[in-house]
């Protein structure tokens, strides 16, 4: 076992013994205080008690306009999973919400390594954020993206879709969609907090989790924490299109054994102004892509396995939040900046038997470490009491590093012993990718119900790479810079108290990734297949119409 193999083991050996005391001594102060209870502001908002009961009537979102508006006056397709449908659907992550509503989807297996799917669009073509930060990272493949699963679920306050194009407020990637997941923050006075396991037999889960939270005068903390561990589960016997299994048959690499902890803390400057600074952490070992054994079901197939031995996740993120400032520029204002560190290592194994005797085993590992800053500042104003402009700017950097080591065995193919072949040239170089944008909305109130909103976005991107250890050096150096425009407009007419129209017209585009400018090697999930540098990619565009109508009325809403 190499030096860094051996730091790495001692380094989980020890997060996770700390994780674990810090997690039993959260869940006990949560036996002392008063379980927690209380909805947000938004929600209280949106609900309407009839003889003690609840029903959920026009939920707000901010992810659509940056504005707080219910679903019913926002002029672009909406979806909004609050506290309480997150609760009675007890998701293993965020992306598992998506299963079953219209233009929404789920791909992928296992306990964590569900994506969400948009309107058919998945991986990169989705921009994912946690409370306005971006969450997508440019080291990725195309067709994954990142993970939903790096937010703790019991940390989510609320999960706000939007169906359709969203690059002129959130950049690059936003093609098919946009899914914000905003956390939770302490709102009672006083301390509170609470604790929860879970067992489930399909996958012999078992996951402990707890929280306290609370505000003290100005300031207000809360933490959390949770452990979880999960066994791949079996697929029960019948057809999976061309995929016929005799019986219940394991589908290997889909467990996890996974944590996570939350620490916050914010403090009012004054009323309506608020500084918070988050610490975010989570850490996952053995979780994959789902693997049946072809022996199951088609022997003559390859045997392609990925898995994922370990993940790492940190991020620290600092907010200020003003509202009702009242200057000559703007009456709303927010700057947040943030900085996570991703690292991960990645196991392709293929296993090929062209004929008996004989096989072509290959093993690949890659460890990547993507560290990203970023900041983003915006402001709204309402000018004339009719017209609400939101603009403001936003930039991000993502550096990635990576080793790469694989070994090809050939045996059967002549005389013993097998043909051994070891190559640890880097498959992409070390490199960075910064993205910088400005952007501007207008909302234009008609009425009742009705407005009219015009957005336009200018985008800079610029992929570079560095010197790096086994490539020659004159794949250092190369650079390429992208530019985009693209707006957006969006209408809502009520028609009457019960029904509204909408419709918008949107542009959205995506920058090219490091992957797909400057990686050069074999993808594992096809075998055979093999991808080269492309360093004059242009930007992916977009352009979508929707229209439709809207119904609400009672508890009933369309």
């Amino acid at each position: 076992m190499s030096t860094h193999r051996r730091t790495i083991t001692a380094q989980r050996s020890g997060l996770r013994r700390r994780a674990t005391t810090s997690l039993a001594l959260v869940a006990l102060a949560c036996v002392t205080v008063t379980p927690l209870a209380a909805q947000s502001k938004e929600q209280a908002d949106t609900v309407k008690r009839d003889q003690g009961r609840a029903y959920l009537l026009d939920p707000v979102n901010v992810t659509a306009t940056r504005s707080e508006k219910r679903i019913f006056e926002t002029p672009a397709p909406v979806s909004v999973f609050d506290r309480d449908a997150i609760r009675d659907r007890a998701p293993n992550t965020v992306s598992d919400l998506f299963r079953g509503l219209a233009g929404l989807d789920v791909t992928g297996v296992g306990t964590n390594q569900v994506r969400p799917v948009i309107r058919g669009q998945r991986g990169q073509r989705l921009l994912l954020v946690q409370d306005g930060m971006r969450l997508n990272n440019t080291r990725r493949q195309q067709d994954f993206g990142e993970l939903l699963g790096l937010i703790d679920v019991a940390m989510v306050e609320r999960v706000e879709v939007v169906r359709g194009p969203a690059s002129v407020l959130y950049g690059s990637d936003a093609i098919g969609g946009a899914v914000n997941v905003i956390t939770r923050t302490p709102e009672r006075p006083g301390l509170h907090g609470s604790a929860a396991y879970r067992f489930s037999s399909p996958d012999n889960q078992n996951r402990l989790a707890a929280t306290v939270a609370g505000r003290f005068g100005r300031f207000g903390v809360l933490a959390s924490g949770s452990l979880r561990r999960t066994d791949p589960y079996d697929a029960p016997a019948g057809s999976f299109g061309e995929i016929a299994l005799a019986g219940d048959t394991r589908v290997e690499d889909t467990g996890v054994e996974d944590q996570s902890a939350e620490l916050f803390a914010s403090y009012d400057i004054a009323a309506r102004q608020q500084v918070s600074l988050r610490f975010s952490h989570y850490a996952a070992d053995n979780a994959g892509f789902g693997f049946v054994d072809p022996e199951a079901y088609a022997p003559e197939l390859p045997e392609v396995r990925i898995l994922y031995p370990f993940q790492r996740f940190n991020k620290i993120s600092a907010t200020y939040d003003a509202a009702g400032v009242r200057t000559a520029i703007a009456d709303r204002l927010q700057v947040l900046a943030y900085f996570q560190d991703n690292e991960r290592r990645l196991d392709n194994n293929i296993l090929v038997v062209p004929f008996p005797g004989a096989s072509i085993d290959v093993r690949s590992e890659n460890f990547t470490d993507i560290q990203t800053s970023g900041a983003r500042l915006e402001a709204a104003k309402l000018i004339g009491g009719r017209v609400l402009l939101t603009y403001g700017t936003d930039i991000f950097q993502d550096r990635a590093a990576n080793t790469d080591n694989s070994t090809e065995t050939l045996s059967g193919f002549g005389p013993p012993p097998p043909i051994v072949t070891v190559d640890s040239t880097p498959n992409l170089p070390t490199a960075r990718y910064r993205s910088f944008g400005v952007f501007a909305q207008g909302e234009l109130s008609l009425g009742a119900r009705s407005s009219i909103t015009v957005g336009l976005r200018y985008q800079n991107t610029n992929a570079a790479t560095k010197a790096t250890a086994g490539l020659p050096d004159s794949l250092a150096g190369v650079t390429h810079t992208d530019d985009a425009v693209v707006a957006a407009a969006n209408a809502i007419v009520g028609v009457s108290d019960d029904w509204s129209l909408i419709g918008s017209v949107g542009q959205a585009f995506r920058s090219p990734n490091l992957i797909e400018r400057f990686f050069s090697g074999p993808i594992p999930e096809v075998p055979g297949a093999f991808l080269t540098r492309n360093t004059s990619l242009a930007p992916e565009r977009s352009f979508n119409v929707d229209v439709g109508l809207r119904y609400r009325r009672g508890a009933v809403a369309l």
